[in-house]
């Protein structure tokens, strides 16, 4: 798979969520003993797992559109695929961090979205760092 389609995946994936974190019958209260937050406007979890609120889903749809944008360019897709080597490796590193897994209370980092930054940043390692992805 070639950096342009990874764009298009991840790119399609984050718009989807961060428009599915503004439906609110798609997002449950957050759990008891939740970190509180700053930003509580839309708080809580997508799909019954994934914690939200407004500014994360903004975030995904910055990247997301931001993807799609990139998908027709080999280079600005592979540029893409390193930002989100960094920026979500960030995210993933933080989600660890008591005071920085909301983001000094501004978004939520912490439970299922370190899996799904994670599952966002490692990829996006191999597309945008790796000899063979920069062939295609």
């Amino acid at each position: 798979m070639a950096p342009r389609y990874f764009s298009l995946v991840v790119g399609t994936v984050l718009l989807v969520v961060g428009v599915a974190g503004f439906i609110p019958g798609l997002v449950t209260s957050p759990p008891p003993g939740a970190p509180d937050l700053a930003l509580e406007g839309g708080h809580g979890r997508l799909f019954a797992l994934l914690p939200v609120n407004w500014l994360l889903n903004l975030i995904h749809i910055a990247f997301g559109v931001g993807g799609l944008a990139c998908y027709r360019d080999a280079y600005a897709a592979r540029s893409y695929a390193n930002l989100c080597a960094g920026g979500f490796g960030l995210l993933v590193a933080f989600g660890f961090i008591p005071g920085l897994d909301t983001m000094l209370g501004l978004a939520p980092l912490f439970g299922a979205n370190i899996v799904l930054h994670l599952l966002i940043a490692a990829p996006a390692v191999y597309f945008g760092y790796s000899n063979q992805a920069r062939r295609h």
